[in-house]
């Protein structure tokens, strides 16, 4: 009966607020270390990859296409994709060829 008349009148153990708090700051840190930091690690390492950029590395673009450099511009590359087949991308659509990475041991994860 006393339980009844405790949760009629919205009478809460004063433990509530507390853990309420403690399990929204678990959350934080568990979003922060398991989504936002290795996401902001990744971005890092490709922004590492287009700064050290050169002739001659193998890329592929964010549409999948393959190909090799020929010059690298201000925030365009002459990308040759076949033999006298060039394309203008833009920087920022380029990443490193997976062929690359496994040539220089970099682990590569599967999804």
């Amino acid at each position: 009966m006393l339980n009844l008349i405790l949760l009629q009148s919205g009478a809460a153990p004063q433990g509530n607020g507390m853990f309420s708090i403690l399990m929204i700051v678990a959350l934080i840190a568990i979003f922060y270390f398991f989504m936002i930091r290795p996401q902001s690690k990744k971005q890092k390492e490709i922004k590492q990859f287009r700064d050290a950029m050169q002739k001659g590395d193998k890329v592929t673009t964010a549409g999948g296409i393959h190909g090799k450099i020929k010059e690298i511009k201000d925030n365009v590359i002459i990308l040759q994709i076949d033999d006298n087949v060039k394309i203008t991308v833009d920087k920022a659509m380029v990443y490193p060829s997976a062929n690359d990475a496994v040539e220089s041991g970099a682990d590569i994860k599967n999804n």
